[in-house]
């Protein structure tokens, strides 16, 4: 009996049942998903499912120039304010809406950082240094020459 077991199987494709489950599967998998990254092409736009590079909705997507970006109102005032939050509790000064293009805005902060002895960095236009240094830097911008006010009470 076994010998003819053994025939019926080594006729057969032993693949073929579990190439026929891996399908099953893999359809069951992918019902209601879609592809995220490919290593071949690199981030798939979720919209039109072809490469980000290749991507043809972004072009049809029209950016406002009177929308702002910031968070922060365009009127030429520095606002200065301290923040705790989304930081473990340590506090940094934030100084928002300064006029300043990216290597003048590099070199205003490391002026303002050597003024108050401290660290900081600037992302997305927005100076961060850290600790409580709102009443010098105040008067450090103001001297500059730039309108600013202390912001968030």
């Amino acid at each position: 009996m076994t010998v003819g077991w053994l025939n019926t199987r080594c006729t057969e494709n032993p693949f073929k049942t579990t190439l026929s489950i891996r399908k099953k599967w893999a359809n069951k998998s992918m019902n209601g998903s879609r592809l995220v990254y490919s290593t071949k092409t690199g981030r798939i736009c979720p919209e039109c499912g072809k490469p980000v590079s290749a991507c043809s909705c972004k072009k049809k997507k029209v950016v406002k120039a009177d929308k702002q970006t910031t968070g922060y109102p365009n009127d030429s005032t520095i606002r200065i304010q301290r923040e705790v939050k989304g930081r473990k509790g340590k506090t940094v000064t934030t100084i928002l809406g300064v006029p300043l293009e990216n290597e003048e805005l590099q070199k205003f902060t490391k002026t303002l950082k050597r003024r108050c002895g401290a660290g900081g960095s600037v992302k997305d236009g927005v100076i961060v240094i850290q600790g409580d240094h709102r009443q010098t830097l105040l008067d450090e911008i103001k001297k500059h020459g730039y309108t600013a006010k202390l912001a968030g009470g």
